[in-house]
């Protein structure tokens, strides 16, 4: 199969709009068994999973009790899942997270860049700001791996080593998440600098239904901490936030970058996995809120906070209207 149109912009003037550009993709919902229930375009495109990754990345901390080990809380851990906004209140989780495990933010290996609150809430960046790696969006997950770490004795200057004792165990749960070995998945390397694996979409949904799915265990444990602390997980203005807040306790919603959407429903018992081939983000949020409209979880998505993503007015430097960002994709049932 190949990709499908999935969202449309389009350019106009006195009311007639034009098709500019057409964003292609593919949609995969698997429900708790793994059974694919909806698609659009390939189901199985094999799809980096980049930052929809890390709630599975911090499995091996979890299960190795590291929150009860280190005292985290709840919003701490969520933030080993996060792709965070770099806010203050994001910062001083990651500090207290480090403090906790013995480093500070020299230990960290991420990198650094301009927080994303500001590209997020359309603010300019301050003249004098200095990001560190503590404001960079994965710097929570880096964090959890430094914890794990500390926890096991293991080398820290090699935490990101695809054959660091850690990334092996990620990989390995991986793999167990999926049904495969993990060891056949495609390594990549993400933004962060941590390896990072290629999984079919539909694999990728199938993780999320399990992680919604689960009461008890790890996946129950990360479920809640996203669920209830989506502000860690996510940021002001920003579409997992969003998501989170339109079903609390519900929707677990996590994005990728180079467009990539995954959310698990629990009542719902399904998850959802999105890949605009292209990595418009700006197509994948629109995307993402047709896919929960055409199953039937948000009715007007229009009237609710899920408003600007769901069709939003283009509008060029002056404010003026030029286009729509439009959904066009059809959902097919499967089973």
């Amino acid at each position: 199969m190949t990709h499908v149109p999935l969202v449309e912009v389009t350019r106009g003037a006195n009311g007639v709009d034009t098709v500019e550009c057409v964003h292609y993709g593919s949609v995969a919902v698997v429900d708790a068994q793994g059974r694919l229930r909806y698609a659009a375009g390939d189901p199985s495109f094999l799809t980096f999973s980049r930052s929809t990754l890390k709630p599975f990345q911090a499995l091996p901390f979890v299960e190795g009790d590291g929150v009860a080990h280190f005292g985290l809380t709840q919003s701490e851990l969520a933030l080993l899942c996060a792709s965070h906004s770099g806010e203050s209140f994001h910062v001083d989780g990651v500090k207290r997270l480090l403090s906790k495990a013995g480093c500070d933010e020299h230990h960290l290996q991420c990198g650094c860049h301009v927080p994303t609150f500001y590209s997020a809430t359309g603010k300019r960046a301050p003249a004098d700001l200095k990001p560190t790696p503590l404001h960079h969006n994965c710097s929570g997950k880096h964090a959890g791996f430094l914890a794990y770490c500390v926890q096991h004795g293991l080398p820290l200057d090699s935490y990101l080593d695809p054959d660091h004792p850690l990334q092996r165990r990620i990989r390995a749960r991986v793999g167990d998440v999926v049904g495969v070995d993990g060891d056949t998945l495609p390594l990549g390397i993400d933004g962060c600098s941590a390896p990072n694996y290629a999984l079919p979409l539909d694999k990728l949904a199938a993780a999320y239904a399990r992680l919604a799915a689960s009461d008890n265990g790890a996946f129950s444990t990360l479920f809640a901490a996203m669920t209830q602390q989506p502000e860690m997980v996510s940021g002001t203005a920003r579409n997992d936030l969003a998501f989170m807040r339109m079903a609390p306790g519900d929707w677990v919603a996590k994005i990728g970058a180079d467009g990539v959407q995954t959310i698990g429903v629990r009542c719902a018992g399904l998850g959802i996995a999105i890949k605009v081939v292209d990595g418009n983000m700006r197509a994948l949020y629109t995307a993402a809120v047709a896919v929960l409209k055409a199953l039937g979880l948000v009715d007007s998505p229009e009237d609710t906070g899920l408003a600007p993503w769901a069709a939003p007015v283009v509008k060029n430097a002056r404010g003026t209207r030029t286009g729509v960002v439009r959904p066009v994709v059809e959902l097919k049932r499967v089973a």
